[in-house]
């Protein structure tokens, strides 16, 4: 097929479970002659039992760009999956494994965008039937796998404690063999419920799911060593990371608990590795210090990441030696989009550089992404590679299929908060019931903030949003983003303003901030009602607010680093207010601002000229990769960024005025 020169974007939803009872309307694009897309849904799928398992046949997608490489047979939880190159018949024999739960079989297409939607056979097998076929020489192993949790323990836009419980539970039930991960960033810029109590109990919530283990995400260390090292010690749980090296590795312990570049989990018959890397802009994504420690001998020492997968890639052959039988690798680090037939972003660069994974799991970026790659192993089914959005809205529930101690085929479901209700578990019975001990559990700190955190402070015309895949503060221009800028240029009259995108982390109201007084307007029109419950967690760092000057050709500097990085996704984008400006994000990195101009459309020129401006202290000091632009020794720290936002709404509250949302008014463009 052709490519276009000009191709429109597929942003990928994703593996999308489909079965009988999984009610997920999620619409992957059409595919058309002469554009990117993910494939087409194989038709025509037909099953029925073998003599050595389940035959399963279908009618191939319709050929796209890019290519499809071919498809996953499945039967959900439980299953034991099968890979067919697409250069092989569409009829495949899916292994059977004892005791697996009755199914209906499915077929997705695969190419590098992602997985199709699942054509579903009109044919449901009971565990009676199935067990006529199975073979102790087929294994599945489940992969129940979240990430960038955030704190986000409370039910309501997300799973929160106790429907996760009761979620992994019933897909435990499915499949013995059955471990549950994160790829990191569980604590940090989360709401109140875990950040008023040092995030205890987001820790105490993944003990209560049992969880096996997790990789550190940047928002581990947003605050200082002593606290990580609580954080391991409260753990049921393993931390592990591969790429920090093994003096930075000694650091990270209490008591006997330690964080380990590798981990092994005995679970069902098998032996898992569990390897990880954390996001080397984690140094520039923290407060200044808090990687610091000291050695032995007292010299002060800061974490040293490594950006590459050479430790995981030891790591990997460490725990093979240990007895690991199949290794899943946890990166802190996502896919940002897929665009020119490509799938694009740090995880997919490093997982095509990682060696003897079966499964690599994302995070980072806040994105839903699945697909399939090379495994370099000569017929061994492809790397499973799998990523899901932020604070608590979906989880992956995965499925590895050994057969005669090789892998053969690995599948992948997307299980939304939206469906929780109807999803197919590979059992009869469906998960509607918080888990009661979860429940207890936020109900005890929620019932420790709601006086304080409850409190009206205004009301606004309708909800701030952050729409878009990534969220559009890290992207473009956002409401939120206007209004901070506007807010902090107007107080400290300055000539410019500038709000990390990063520093926005939900909905005005928020969404994962639940109050518990009903009384409070929420949905609907608007005005909407606001708390300090909502300011806290859309501002959840405690960013001081300082003043300070920038010239022409640092500005111009800084900009570029906003529109640099991981774009789209990244928390730098920078919001800002005072000024204009265009980026074209196809140029090379360092040469993607294409204009910046005064709100009166004067240029604004690579110069010596000096302005005023407010920003965050976080950024003043080089966070988000604003180093060497802010002058530090100009800054002056006015007061917090929180306290300037909750007196702005109380503000209009006590003039009788509601907050207006304010709309895009151009001020940030993307072009070309």
């Amino acid at each position: 097929m052709n490519k276009t020169l000009s191709s429109r974007k597929i942003r990928s939803w994703g593996s999308l479970a489909l079965s009988t009872s999984l009610l997920i309307s999620l619409l992957a694009p059409s595919a058309q002659a002469a554009t990117y897309s993910l494939p087409d849904t194989p038709t025509n799928v037909t099953s029925y039992i073998g003599a050595r398992g389940v035959v399963v046949k279908w009618t191939p997608a319709t050929d796209v760009t890019p290519a499809v490489t071919g498809y996953v047979v499945s039967a959900g939880a439980g299953s034991c999956p099968i890979f067919v190159p697409a250069s092989n018949h569409s009829v495949v024999t899916m292994p059977v494994v004892v005791g697996q739960p009755a199914g209906t079989p499915f077929v997705q297409a695969v190419n590098a965008y992602g997985f199709s939607k699942a054509g579903v056979s009109k044919q449901t097998f009971t565990a009676g039937q199935l067990a006529k076929v199975a073979s102790a020489n087929n294994r599945s192993l489940q992969i129940l796998q979240f990430s960038d949790l955030h704190g986000a323990i409370e039910t309501g836009g997300s799973f929160g404690t106790s429907l996760l419980m009761s979620n992994f539970a019933a897909d435990r039930k499915a499949a013995a063999a059955t471990i549950t991960l994160s790829s990191g960033d569980n604590i940090g810029a989360a709401p109140p419920i875990s950040t008023e109590f040092e995030e205890m109990p987001t820790i105490e919530s993944m003990n209560l799911m049992k969880v096996d283990a997790s990789v550190f995400g940047n928002h581990e260390h947003d605050r200082s060593l002593a606290h990580v090292q609580k954080v391991i010690g409260a753990s049921d749980f393993k931390w592990v990371v591969s790429n920090y090296g093994d003096e930075s590795l000694s650091v990270l312990k209490s008591g006997d608990k330690a964080a380990k570049s590798y981990t092994i989990i005995d679970r069902g018959g098998f032996k898992i590795g569990i390897v990880g890397a954390n996001t080397a802009e984690t140094i520039e994504q923290v407060f200044p210090g808090n990687l610091d420690y000291k050695d032995a001998s007292g010299a002060k020492k800061t974490i040293q990441i490594d950006p590459g997968v050479v430790g995981v890639n030891k790591a990997i052959v460490e725990a093979k030696e240990a007895g690991a039988e199949i290794v899943i690798a946890l990166l802190h680090q996502g896919w940002t989009e897929n665009s020119d037939g490509v799938a694009k972003g740090l995880f997919i660069v490093l997982a095509a550089k990682i060696k003897g994974a079966a499964a690599i799991y994302g995070g980072h970026s806040h994105q839903t992404f699945s697909t399939l790659i090379p495994s370099g192993a000569r017929a061994q089914a492809p790397i499973l590679l799998g990523e899901v959005r932020n604070s608590g809205v979906e989880y992956t529930r995965s499925q590895i299929c050994l057969k005669d101690g090789r892998i053969v085929g690995t599948s992948l479901q997307h299980v939304l908060k939206a469906a929780a209700a109807t999803i197919n578990t590979g059992v009869v019975s469906t998960v509607t019931t918080p888990d009661a001990t979860g429940a207890a559990l936020v109900k005890k700190y929620k019932d420790q903030l709601t006086g304080k955190l409850d409190v009206k402070i205004g009301q606004v015309s309708g909800v701030f949003p952050r729409g878009g895949s990534p969220a559009v503060e890290r992207s473009g221009e956002t409401p939120m983003g206007n209004y901070m800028a506007d807010l902090l240029r107007a107080k400290y009259k300055t000539d410019f303003a500038i709000q990390n995108g990063g520093g926005i982390r939900d909905t005005f109201p928020a969404k994962t901030y639940v109050p518990a007084n009903t009384a409070l307007v929420r949905t609907g029109a608007g005005p909407l009602d606001v708390t300090l419950g909502d300011a806290f967690t859309v501002f959840p760092f405690g960013n001081q607010v300082a003043t300070t000057v920038v010239t022409g050709v640092n500005l111009w500097k800084a900009l570029e680093n906003g529109v640099g990085g991981n774009y789209p996704g990244d928390g730098r984008f920078p919001q800002i207010s005072g000024f204009k400006f265009s980026f074209d994000a196809s140029k090379p990195i360092g040469s993607r601002i294409v204009s910046v101009t005064k709100n009166d459309g004067t240029a604004i020129a690579k110069d010596a000229t000096i302005y005023t401006l407010t920003t965050l202290d976080f950024v003043i000091y080089g966070g988000d990769g604003y180093v060497n632009v802010f002058s530090p020794a100009e800054a002056k720290v006015k007061g917090a960024l929180l306290d300037i936002f909750v007196d702005a709404l109380k503000a209009d509250m006590a003039a009788g005025k509601v907050t207006q949302v304010p709309v895009a008014d151009g001020r940030i463009k993307k072009v070309g």
